[in-house]
């Protein structure tokens, strides 16, 4: 199996964002200051520059606005933009919870 160091990178990215995005609301504007600023960092390295644009904006944002809603919106662009750049093999969707089938004779409420 041949090891495709930019795909490690790329894998990587992807961890960070998704962590971001599963701690939403628990995290503080200091450590999501400094999450987002290693992901931009990471991407400048390697050239990735729609990761590298989204971070530095969403670093913008959080600089004028703080915490709030538009940051799951700018994760969820990062990580298309990530995924953009894997080999389609390579996505992994994020998971989604999924609520157990009513048991017959029982009301489901949503």
């Amino acid at each position: 199996m041949r090891h495709d160091p930019m795909l490690a990178i790329l894998a990587d990215l992807l961890r960070r964002v998704d962590g971001l995005a599963g701690e939403r609301g628990h995290v503080s504007l200091v450590r999501l200051r400094d999450e987002v600023d290693q992901i931009r960092h990471v991407a400048r390295a390697y050239q990735i520059d729609s990761v590298e644009g989204l971070a530095d904006t969403l670093q913008s944002a959080l600089s004028l606005q703080g915490t709030g809603p538009v940051i799951l919106s700018y994760l969820d662009l990062m990580r298309d933009a990530i995924a953009a750049e894997m080999p389609d093999a390579q996505v992994i969707p994020m998971t989604i919870a999924v609520k157990p089938a009513a048991v017959a004779g029982s009301s489901l409420s949503l």
